[in-house]
């Protein structure tokens, strides 16, 4: 797939399903950058099409050409090149991800199940928690091909590593690079050995202890910030990083990023999706790139998956899905 054309007939189409604070930024984005037309559905009648409105009506300060549509009708979702699911309850104080699993779980399955009916060659971006939990039910729920379903938590968990890298170094963000694998949760694995500033690893730029702090701080990112709001989760940094996914597939820009994909053998796992670096395109997930691990981050990695398996089939026994 080339550049989007601009062409009213040939816009592609990207639905958001889910108008809380996630979702409603992720429209802004996606419009805002003039990636797609936007299709914003939720369950409560009104919000997505005020939602809509209000964006319509800043068109033309933000000067793009872009469609906005807010709907409780999946038929209007129909014909999406990509479906990203972020409805269901946000995090509170005290939460973990793991702890929304039944109820989120329950949403996102009947979500991509009515989404798929309406567009059955869209790609699926999973930004509900738990995140990796759910990207495979939703893939097991639509009987997508593999490469057509992932979660955005890699590129959010490397962005936050790379803010706190360079909070502490006093450095451009953009001339870091950070790597994190995993599920996204408190057992997510950062590499330091892969997390750069121009190039040079973080592991000669900093002692053991502060890289200590940091890998800590990344794990509970999403926490810290709930924790400051009191009434909710982090939706700024989601949106970004879901839309970041949205663009690279829609431009087919073959970049490589870590992602909850699929994995089938590589990293010695198989039948799960976990973060991984993977390359991203227009049909999906192009390839899985197998970084070589020490030990301790292989038995980290595996640790991970055996927290996201065993969500896995609690929720697959709870849904009746096993």
């Amino acid at each position: 797939m080339n550049a989007p054309s601009t062409s009213p007939s040939l816009s592609p189409r990207v639905t958001v399903i889910g108008a809380g604070k996630v979702g409603s930024t992720l429209t802004q984005r996606i419009v805002e950058k003039n990636l797609a037309d936007v299709v914003l559905i939720d369950i409560v009648e009104g919000l997505p099409q005020g939602i809509a409105l209000d964006l319509t009506q800043a068109q033309g300060l933000e000067l793009h050409n872009r469609k906005i549509i807010g709907t409780n009708d999946y038929a209007d979702t129909s014909n999406s090149d990509i479906v990203v699911i972020t409805a269901g309850l946000p995090r509170k104080p005290g939460m973990t991800r793991e702890d929304l699993l039944h109820t989120n779980a329950k949403i996102a399955v009947e979500a991509a199940k009515q989404a798929i009916a309406f567009s059955p060659n869209a790609i699926f971006i999973l930004v509900t928690n738990p995140l990796d939990v759910l990207t495979y039910l939703v893939w097991k729920a639509t009987g997508l091909p593999p490469n057509r379903v992932m979660g955005m938590a890699g590129v959010l968990d490397s962005k936050r590593l790379q803010t706190f890298i360079s909070l502490e170094l006093g450095v451009l963000v953009a001339d870091i690079q950070a790597m994190v694998l995993g599920g996204h949760g408190d057992l997510m694995v950062p590499l330091p050995r892969y997390s750069t500033v121009s190039g040079i690893p973080i592991t000669e730029l900093m002692d053991e202890a502060t890289i200590t702090r940091l890998v800590e701080r990344t794990r509970n990112g999403g926490a810290e910030v709930v924790k400051l709001l009191k009434t909710g989760g982090a939706y700024f940094a989601p949106a970004s990083s879901a839309c970041l996914m949205v663009e690279t597939i829609l431009y087919n820009q073959s970049r490589l990023l870590p992602a909850a994909v699929y994995l089938d053998g590589q990293y010695g796992l198989h039948d799960i999706f976990i973060g991984v670096p993977c390359r991203l395109g227009t049909t999906g997930v192009e390839s899985v790139l197998e970084l070589q691990l020490t030990e301790a981050e292989k038995n980290a990695l595996h640790s991970s998956a055996e927290s996201v398996r065993e969500n896995i089939n609690l929720a697959l026994t709870a849904l009746g899905m096993s």
